[in-house]
C-alpha cells in the first residue's frame, strides 16, 4: 500500500533493550513493560501525550490482562479517553501495526501511537476444553514453544524452512557461518563510542514492582559470534547448516513510534521526519519462509514507485542467516551493506517489537547519513513476510 501524507518524527521511533528469554525480563508482563518504555520514551522526548488520537498495540504472546491491552496502556499513560486495536501477525506484527496506523492517518485519523511489545519468556499454557476426547481430557498447548516448533498448516517447523531453502539453493555451512559472524561484527559497531548509535533510539527499561525493580540500559544475553569459535558447533537439526549461532534467539522487549502527518511530525520534533512511503506483504510456498522477504520488499518498492536501486540502506528480520543470503542473491544488494549495525540474528527476537527495532535502526542509520531511502523486510510465521519503505529527510 502506498502512502502520500504519513510521517514519523525521526526521534519518535524507539526500542527498549532486548533481554534473552528467561533472563532479566522473564517475569515482567509485556503490558507493564510497554507502559513503562512508552512512558519513558515520550517523557524523555518532551512529547505531550494529549496529542495522541489512537493507540495501536502490536502483541503476539498473550499476557495477563492483554485482552484489554490498548485501553489499559492508554489509561496508564494518562490518556484514558483513547483506545485502539490490537494487531497480531507473528513476526510481521511491527509492519502490520505501522500499516494500520498509516492507513488511519491517511484517511484523516490524526496521530497514532504505535506500541509493540512481547515476552517470549514464561509463555502461557493454554488449556482448551475437549469434551469429545477420551474421558473429556483437554487439549493443552504451550503457546510459545508449540508454535515455534510447528506450523499447523505446513506441518513443519521454521528451522525446517530455513534448511529447506538452504538445501535447494546450495547454500553452504561456511556461507551461513560467515553471515552470522558478519552480523555480530556489525552489532559491535553499534556498541562503539559507549553505544552512541544505540543510544540514539534506545529507551532504558525501568519497571518497579512490589517485590523488586528492574533496570536495563542495554541488551542482555547477546552472545559473541566469532568465525573460528562457531565452526565446530553442531547443526540445529541433523544434516543442516544452521547452528545456535546462525539463528536468532527468543527475547523480551518493547518498541514504538508516533505516526502522523508530515505537518504534525514537524510540530512534534525539530529534527528530520521519516516519510512512510509504502508497505508490502507476501506469502511463498510451504516451508520456504526465508524466501518471503524478497517479494514483500519488491511489492513495497513497487507501491512506492521505486526500485531496489533507489534504496540507500536495508535492515531485515532474519531469524536464520539463510534469509539474508537469499535476499542478497535475488536483489543484488551487497550482503555486507545490509544491517549495518546488527540485526535480530544477534540481538534477538521478541516477536512484535523485533521489526520496530530494526526500523528504528534503519531510521537512525539514514539520519546519521543525512537522509535517504530505507527498506526494512522480514519473514514471519506461515511462510510470509512484511516490508516497509521509508524516506528520511527534512
Amino acid at each position: 500500500m502506498k502512502y502520500d501524507n504519513v510521517a514519523i518524527p525521526a526521534d519518535l521511533i524507539w526500542s527498549s533493550p532486548f533481554a534473552r528469554w528467561q533472563g532479566a525480563l522473564a517475569d515482567i508482563s509485556s503490558v507493564d513493560l510497554a507502559a513503562a518504555v512508552t512512558g519513558r520514551a515520550l517523557s524523555d522526548r518532551g512529547v505531550d501525550i494529549a496529542c495522541v488520537d489512537e493507540v495501536v498495540l502490536g502483541l503476539t504472546v498473550p499476557q495477563p490482562g492483554s485482552f484489554f491491552g490498548p485501553p489499559t496502556i492508554a489509561g496508564r499513560l494518562g490518556i484514558p479517553a483513547v483506545t485502539g486495536p490490537t494487531i497480531s501477525q507473528a513476526c510481521a506484527t511491527a509492519v502490520a501495526a505501522l500499516h494500520a496506523a498509516a492507513a488511519a492517518v491517511a484517511v484523516g485519523g490524526g496521530t497514532e501511537l504505535v506500541i509493540t511489545t512481547d515476552r517470549t519468556s514464561n509463555g502461557p499454557t493454554i488449556v482448551y476444553p475437549s469434551p469429545a476426547a477420551a474421558g473429556g481430557a483437554p487439549l493443552v498447548e504451550d503457546f510459545v514453544q508449540a508454535n515455534f516448533a510447528c506450523d499447523p498448516w505446513a506441518g513443519t517447523s521454521m528451522i525446517a524452512a530455513g534448511e529447506t531453502v538452504a538445501g535447494e539453493r546450495g547454500i553452504s555451512r561456511e556461507e551461513i557461518d560467515d553471515v552470522a559472524a558478519l552480523r555480530y561484527d556489525q552489532y559491535r559497531a553499534a556498541l562503539a563510542e559507549d553505544r552512541r548509535f544505540q543510544r540514539s533510539y534506545m529507551v532504558p527499561i525501568e519497571v518497579a514492582e512490589r517485590r523488586r525493580s528492574v533496570t536495563i540500559a542495554e541488551d542482555s544475553g547477546v552472545r559473541p559470534v566469532e568465525r573460528e569459535a562457531i565452526r565446530s558447533l553442531t547443526p540445529a537439526i541433523s544434516g543442516g547448516v544452521h547452528t545456535g549461532a546462525s539463528q536468532t534467539h527468543p527475547a523480551d522487549g518493547a518498541a514504538g513510534a508516533m505516526v502522523t502527518t508530515p505537518a504534525k511530525a514537524r510540530e512534534l520534533s525539530a529534527g528530520p521526519i521519516v516519510q512512510v512511503l509504502a508497505t508490502g506483504f507476501a506469502r511463498v510456498a510451504r516451508t520456504h519462509m526465508p524466501e518471503a522477504p524478497v517479494p514483500a520488499a519488491l511489492r513495497a518498492l513497487e507501491a512506492a514507485d521505486l526500485t531496489i536501486d533507489h534504496v540507500d540502506a536495508v535492515t531485515t528480520h532474519n531469524p536464520f542467516a539463510v534469509n539474508d543470503i537469499v535476499f542478497a542473491r535475488e536483489t543484488g544488494v551487497d550482503i555486507a551493506k545490509m544491517n549495518a549495525y546488527g540485526c535480530s540474528l544477534i540481538w534477538g527476537h521478541p516477536q512484535a517489537p523485533t521489526g520496530m527495532r530494526a526500523i528504528a535502526e534503519l531510521v537512525t542509520e539514514l539520519t546519521l547519513r543525512g537522509g535517504g531511502v530505507g527498506l526494512f523486510t522480514g519473514c514471519a510465521a506461515g511462510d510470509t513476510a512484511a516490508a516497509i519503505v521509508i524516506r528520511v529527510g527534512d
